[in-house]
Parts: C-alpha cells; sequence; structure tokens
C-alpha cells in the first residue's frame, strides 16, 4: 500500500514539474467560475457557499509554493 502511494506521488510530482502553471491557471478558473455562479441564485447553496472561491485559492497558493520547490 505505501509502495503504491510512493509510486502515485512520484508520477504526480514529475507530471506536474513539467507543468508549472497548471495548478495556478486552475485555481483562477475556479475563482472565476464563483464570480460567474454568484449571478445564479437558483442554484442554492453551490452559488452562496463560495466553494469554488475557496478550492480555487487554496489550489493557486498550493501551485505556486509546488511550482517554486519543483
Amino acid at each position: 500500500m505505501m509502495r503504491r502511494i510512493n509510486v502515485l506521488l512520484d508520477r504526480l510530482s514529475e507530471y506536474l514539474a513539467a507543468r508549472k502553471g497548471l495548478l495556478p491557471f486552475l485555481g483562477v478558473f475556479l475563482v472565476i467560475l464563483n464570480f460567474i455562479l454568484q449571478f445564479f441564485p437558483g442554484l442554492g447553496w453551490l452559488s452562496s457557499s463560495n466553494l469554488f472561491l475557496h478550492l480555487g485559492v487554496i489550489l493557486a497558493i498550493l501551485g505556486l509554493m509546488l511550482a517554486w520547490a519543483l
């Protein structure tokens, strides 16, 4: 089980090392998506909870930290 996790992390780091801007780009996309969803109040908790805003900011910061480390 631990070996599978190590292999998965190695593959993921190799994939992200070649694409340093992918995670920050996805984070910005999620923030923009959250902004657009606020204009549709019929979506219920999805438009009022700012879920994509929080996920986008966390993903962008994580992506910047990983890009700097890799």
